[in-house]
């Protein structure tokens, strides 16, 4: 096979394994925000309890999500070596402003959050809980605007020439942020939100329906399907917002992600299709205008389709790009009307005597992860030939010493350690579900904890 294909598979591999990991982290530290501030507001144990409990499989996933992630930086210096050069100088400095403003904040406060019960106040380990939420988000800005950075490139100037030439940062602030970053920072946010809270829901409805932890489990349900119903909403809009952003600066992938050719014609909304590349056709379930009308607020604009770029410049998987984004979207309605039906429920009394749909929760917390990787293949694919849009392209950015030989071997080799490492992922996710918080009895508290918490509460 090509290396160059192989490359690509091989960090689209790595990336998507990687990426399971973050958004639970940063959605679970939210949800603990939320349930230690009860405990904080109330004093009720059972809110504790669940704390705790959510902190041992936050570190867990936290965890995984550093130990999967170190490999990518090796894989910018082994196979795409040029591309490295490149965006060096803007990616030193994301990468940098992450350790220095998200990783040193989220791992500095991560030990008082994992063993500071009993240690410190209440309302200390309840700030470090903030701090490490907030931590976990702001490494997510930093890598979002490095992405981001390829898919709108600004601030910044070329130096060099050929394969010598080098992205030099003009501009901090117009890198930072570039016509893309915060649209997408606060799509990936949402949908980090999102994997947490359906992770919680998942688990305590397991829970419910094995009849543990009853009181508990309804308790923790509820604070996560608040979060879930508030950003799933969110995620509508900042989706419409996302799309219009790749209309303005990427409308070849606009015009994929539709399967859209004619730019003499206003263009429809598919709901769900089929793209034939070789005839420039899509056939399917659709609102006539529909993206025209979304776009433009009229339904007479035309749009510019696929057929107004050079063949050379469209991306290589049309169909895939069109069948990934539809998923996502189909995706995050489903999540929107299974929040809202079960708060309807909640709100009513009558959510957790209907079984069947604590069944549904307990497998919904593929939903978010499978929306999350299909968002970023969308984005990914999308964009493609280049590699930093209308700059670089991806068949220029790989080394040129690596052959198909090597990245094929280190990419059996890192599907062989991926899933080791998910296996045990699972394994000891298992456990911690299967042993379920502790016993209030357990988390008796220090005579010097006791001490402090009775003085904070004064």
């Amino acid at each position: 096979m090509d290396v160059e294909i192989l490359a690509r598979i091989q960090f689209a591999f790595t990336v998507a394994f990687h990426y399971i990991y973050p958004p639970l982290s940063i959605g679970i530290a939210l949800v603990m925000v939320f349930m230690e501030g009860m405990y904080l507001r109330t004093g009720k144990k059972v809110y504790e309890n669940m704390t705790r409990f959510w902190v041992k499989i936050f570190a867990l996933t936290f965890g995984i999500g550093v130990a999967t992630g170190i490999v990518m930086e090796f894989e910018f210096g082994t196979n795409w070596a040029v591309y490295s050069r490149y965006v060096g100088d803007v990616f030193g400095s994301a990468l940098a402003a992450e350790g220095i403003f998200a990783f040193a904040l989220e791992s500095g406060f991560l030990g008082i959050l994992l063993f500071g019960w009993n240690r410190v106040s209440k309302r200390v380990h309840f700030f470090s809980t903030i701090m490490v939420t907030l931590g976990a988000m702001f490494s997510a800005i930093w890598i979002v605007v490095a992405n981001s950075w390829q898919q709108t490139p600004t601030g910044f100037h070329i130096v060099g020439e050929g394969m010598q030439a080098r992205a030099e940062i003009t501009d901090f602030w117009a890198m930072v942020f570039n016509p893309s970053s915060i649209e997408r920072i606060s799509h990936v946010w949402i949908g980090a939100f999102l994997a947490g809270a359906f992770l919680v829901m998942s688990v305590h409805a397991y829970y419910i329906l094995k009849g543990r932890n009853i009181d508990l489990s309804k308790k923790a349900f509820g604070i996560a399907l608040k979060v879930a119903v508030v950003s799933s909403l969110m995620q509508l809009f900042t989706g419409h917002q996302s799309a219009e952003v790749v209309a303005e600066y990427q409308p070849i992938k606009l015009a994929a992600m539709e399967g859209h050719y004619d730019s003499l014609s206003v263009a429809d909304l598919y709901i769900l299709g089929w793209v034939n590349a070789e005839k420039k056709k899509t056939t399917g379930l659709k609102v006539p205008g529909g993206l025209t009308f979304m776009l433009h607020q009229d339904v007479e604009t035309p749009v510019k389709g696929l057929d107004a770029f050079p063949e050379e410049d469209h991306p290589d998987m049309i169909n895939a790009v069109f069948q990934t984004y539809h998923i996502m979207v189909a995706i995050g309605m489903v999540l929107i009307g299974l929040s809202l039906f079960a708060a309807f429920h909640l709100y009513r009394g009558t959510l957790f005597e209907k079984r069947w749909l604590m069944w549904v929760f307990v497998p919904g917390v593929l939903l978010p992860q499978i929306a999350n990787q299909f968002g970023w293949y969308t984005a990914e694919m999308g964009r493609q030939p280049w590699v930093v849009y209308g700059h670089l392209r991806t068949s220029n950015a790989l080394s040129e010493t690596v052959t198909a030989n090597h990245v094929a071997f280190s990419l059996v080799l890192f599907t062989l350690v991926y899933m080791l490492l998910f296996g045990l992922f699972i394994y000891l996710l298992s456990r911690k579900i299967k042993h379920g918080p502790d016993d209030p009895e357990l988390h008796q508290h220090s005579p010097r904890h006791s001490q402090m918490a009775s003085s904070v509460n004064q």
